[in-house]
């Protein structure tokens, strides 16, 4: 028994097959380009695969996750050009007739890295992924189910206090400016200093101001949510960074709720290899067998 995974960036896709105990048995990956090219790439790759039961895709957004909408399966009104109201699941189920669970980028890691510490018998109810790279986004797993009912979650794009010493500095969300995507994501290093964020070293300022940013969103989520652990991935995130984190975290909460071990819950994703979305749409796409 064979399960797929498209996991659906908005630079590039990692298409996986992997057996029942969710090991990767092929994968490949591929830019995303315009869309019928880049679906039709995903397609031919499953089309290898005879004992193939089912895919889970987690693709950047937004996307209509309501199966009572007439537009389920589709990428909505998506910043990425040439794919605003593509409908994904539709065209991948024209040539690949299989049952799929659809759900965002990092409901597929969320998922994922929940599903990682059932299997490494650290069970949790609860835990939020935040990926923080080009964008940011977050997925809410709780009892092993997604929040997110007529719509899935866009933490990325909540307002914040700002920095004292970022005050000049206007954003680069082009729907609000200065969200948490518009201040700390990727992109914003380019945009202040005019060097690319993995060219910034940790000593600079900016890292402290970016941290005072995702500390305010973990504090947001731990009051919204009081989810078990918060995790951090994506190209920003890296253990130093995260001691930046739960330093501020620390500072801002002020103790008003206790969450344990700040290096226990403020985390770093545990699956290896960036593989945190493949194993979450593996085990979504056997859920999609059964439902």
């Amino acid at each position: 028994m064979l399960f797929g995974s498209i996991e659906a960036g908005g630079t590039k896709f990692v298409c996986a097959v992997g057996d029942e105990n969710y090991q990767i048995k092929e994968s490949t990956t591929f830019p995303t380009t315009q869309p019928q090219a880049t679906l039709d790439q995903a397609i031919n790759f499953f089309q290898q695969f005879s004992e193939l039961k089912a895919i889970g895709i987690a693709s950047f957004g937004p996307i209509e996750i309501r199966k009572s909408s007439v537009n389920y399966g589709y990428v909505t009104n998506t910043p990425k050009p040439g794919w605003s109201n593509t409908d994904f699941v539709g065209y991948i189920k024209k040539s690949l007739d299989l049952p799929i669970y659809w759900t965002t980028d990092v409901n597929g890691s969320a998922y994922g890295e929940w599903f990682a510490y059932q299997k490494q018998q650290q069970p949790l109810n609860s835990l939020v992924y935040y990926t923080i790279g080009t964008g940011i986004g977050a997925g809410i797993v709780n009892d092993g189910k997604f929040i997110g009912s007529i719509g899935h979650p866009e933490l990325g794009h909540v307002y914040l206090k700002r920095h004292p010493d970022d005050l000049d500095f206007a954003g680069t969300c082009p729907f609000h400016g200065d969200c948490l995507e518009g201040l700390a994501s990727g992109p914003t290093f380019k945009a202040r200093l005019g060097i690319a964020g993995q060219d910034v070293p940790l000593s600079n300022h900016v890292w402290d101001i970016i941290a005072y940013y995702v500390a305010q969103a973990a504090i947001q989520t731990t009051l919204a949510f009081r989810p078990e652990k918060i995790v951090i991935g994506g190209g920003v995130s890296s253990e130093a960074f995260l001691k930046k984190v739960r330093q501020q975290f620390k500072q801002l909460l002020n103790d008003y709720v206790s969450v344990g071990d700040l290096k226990q819950y403020i985390v770093m994703p545990i699956v290896a290899n960036n593989g945190s979305a493949t194993l979450g749409d593996f085990a979504l796409a056997q859920k999609a067998v059964t439902e």
